[in-house]
């Protein structure tokens, strides 16, 4: 139960966190930050494929699996968003 309170304490602490970070960047920062954000949600990736491949219960590695999809997708799609956002910086020939 110790375990469970003290997880349970840095969710919402890094829930707290992170809202207040990302609602202080102005609007204009928010896709030139987008590659820095991947490498948050990497980090969410390797937490995920723990979740994912513990010897827990079914529901932890269902939840595990399903946290990997989620993460996974915002991964591609911030690298996506990236990659459009430089394209319109280059030359056109």
């Amino acid at each position: 139960m110790d375990a469970f309170i003290t997880a349970l304490t840095v969710f919402t602490l890094a829930v707290f966190v992170g809202f207040e970070i990302i609602s202080k960047i102005p609007p204009t920062l928010h896709t030139p930050l987008m590659s820095g954000s991947n490498a948050i949600s990497g980090i969410a990736v390797v937490g995920a494929l723990v979740a994912a491949g513990g010897e827990e219960t079914g529901l932890a590695k269902a939840l595990g699996a399903a946290a990997l999809v989620m993460a996974t997708v915002n991964v591609v799609g911030g690298f996506l968003v990236t990659h459009r956002m430089l394209s319109m910086f280059k030359k056109k020939k």
